[in-house]
């Protein structure tokens, strides 16, 4: 199993004048907008990333973090072994992700996700 990416996700009422803060400040352009979440990486490097969110979507609380791996099955397996607080999921998403969501030691809720070919 390989981590792709880890996006940091900032909860906000307003995800789009956030993305705007950033983009203004930082020169980060929104790269995926569904209106609940506004994600933006660097123009020449799209591992640079940072989402804003005001859902976790699917009517779930806002995660942490994100954690982008290249096999959810191995995760999943994984955190069953470690009996860990698996809170939503696992799921296909309209959105074209397979993912869950589970707790961390500190309660952080982890989204892990695939993206589905």
């Amino acid at each position: 199993m390989a981590i792709l990416r880890i996006v940091p996700d900032l909860a906000t009422d307003n995800p789009a004048k956030v993305a705007a803060f950033y983009r203004d400040l930082f020169g980060i352009e929104p790269v995926m907008d569904f209106g609940w979440i506004v994600t933006s990486a660097t123009s020449t490097d799209q591992k640079t990333q940072i989402s804003f969110a005001s859902e976790g979507g699917s009517g779930t609380e806002v995660p942490a973090l994100s954690i982008e791996v290249d096999n959810l099955d191995e995760v999943l397996a994984r955190a069953r072994d470690l009996q860990a607080d698996i809170t939503y999921g696992p799921a296909d998403e309209p959105w074209g992700v397979r993912r869950f969501f589970l707790r961390d030691p500190d309660g952080r809720i982890l989204n892990i996700l695939t993206h589905q070919p």
